[in-house]
């Protein structure tokens, strides 16, 4: 092993040790003093250093997100790792990704179920992260350009749902498109304010709002707002 993979692989194990910190900062607000040990194992095995621009490589494993391009951020990884949990995903879960960005998400997903799915609504970046993961051998992510607010109905219904952007309100389609026992983790804006909030299918297919945490993402937008000059 060389020096540079020493170094990521200390970053990386410092990198989680931070997010466990904030994990027990913030249990007040979540009710999580800890994460699956299953999504902590996937956050060090994702190299984040392959995810970010190449002048951000120094600061890949900073807790914070950061710019790639387009109005665009890679999230925090605490942020990351805390929606991951909260989806709860299982080995044999199908899950759909709205806003792929650089595919760090994806990355995450791709070793804790058995297929993810990805909408990116910038075709920039859905050719990019399609590229990036390929590259890096996840055989298990399938992405595509187009409206995240429609989910992807082709390969519905999905074990769980997360959208890495702001939105207004929950997307109609993507309820729809959530299994009973299912669960969606989105950002929704809460007056000036946006909450991270799980929704929970129970197995007749009511819904269960869980407000977790303030946080503060990109805008989720459509498709036809991209093409507005």
């Amino acid at each position: 092993m060389n020096a540079t993979d020493s170094d990521r692989n200390a970053e990386r194990a410092a990198l989680v040790h931070l997010i466990q910190r904030e994990v027990r900062e913030t249990a007040r607000y979540t009710g999580r003093s800890e994460l699956q040990g299953r999504v902590i194992d996937a956050i060090a095995e994702v190299p984040r250093e392959r995810f970010v621009r190449e002048f951000e490589v120094q600061s890949a494993y900073d807790n914070a997100p950061l710019p790639i391009g387009h109005r665009q951020t890679i999230s925090q990884p605490y942020i990351v790792a805390l929606m991951t949990d909260l989806l709860e995903p299982q080995p044999h879960h199908v899950v759909l990704e709205i806003g792929t960005g650089c595919g760090y998400q994806s990355a995450v997903l791709s070793g804790l179920v058995s297929q993810v799915y990805s909408v990116e609504v910038i075709a920039e970046l859905a050719d990019g992260a399609r590229a990036r993961l390929n590259n890096l051998g996840y055989a298990n992510i399938t992405t595509r350009q187009g409206d995240g607010n429609l989910g992807w109905q082709e390969n519905a219904p999905y074990d769980g749902i997360i959208v890495t952007a702001g939105a207004p309100a929950v997307p109609p389609a993507l309820i729809e498109q959530l299994k009973p026992g299912g669960r969606l983790v989105i950002p929704v804006n809460d007056g000036m304010h946006q909450m991270l909030r799980r929704i929970s299918l129970d197995p007749d297919g009511y819904a269960r709002i869980e407000d977790v945490l303030p946080v503060a993402f990109v805008p989720l937008v459509r498709a036809s707002d991209r093409l507005r000059p």
